[in-house]
């Protein structure tokens, strides 16, 4: 029998945001501001309590669409999500910390997704690389609670932050 850990690929990325993490944590919980800084989400409608829809821009221009359900939350430290598929969600846990100087945020974001290393290789052959993907994205979301505005293009559908 696989355990969850071997048949899921897995990456972890952080990045220090020069924001309070009350701030940092505000942000992030409303989902409605994931598709600022996110290179693939273009919509996200609450739908519930803990759930809500999110709109995907795939490779090849189609779209998709996902129910996430928020699965644990703790206030200014933590938020674990997944897509809503019994059989083998997509799963996100991110946690907030104080950063080591007064007034930032450290931010540690864990997905785990089904299909471990053939679903990796997919996603690469596809530029849609997992652990890439992480990485721009939290650069994006520091980018845009420091600045205000997204300059970091990778890994994103082409034209989304263009100004």
């Amino acid at each position: 029998m696989f355990s969850r850990e071997r048949t899921s690929a897995r990456c972890e990325e952080s990045i220090v945001i020069e924001r309070p993490v009350e701030d940092v944590f505000a942000f992030y919980q409303d989902f409605r501001n994931l598709p600022d800084f996110l290179g693939d989400v273009v919509r996200v409608q609450a739908t519930g309590d803990r759930t809500s829809r999110w709109t995907i821009k795939a490779p090849l221009g189609l779209e998709l669409h996902w129910t996430v359900v928020v699965t644990d939350m703790l206030p200014n430290a933590f938020i674990a999500y997944q897509t809503e598929s019994a059989a083998a969600p997509a799963r996100w846990e991110v946690s907030f910390s104080p950063g080591t100087h007064p007034g930032t945020t450290l931010v540690r974001e864990v997905m785990s997704m089904p299909g471990g290393l053939i679903a990796r290789a997919a996603l690469a052959a596809v530029g849609k690389p997992p652990a890439k993907e992480v990485r721009a994205n939290l650069k994006r979301l520091k980018e845009l609670l420091e600045t205000g505005h997204v300059t970091t293009m990778d890994y994103a559908v082409a034209g989304k932050f263009a100004r």
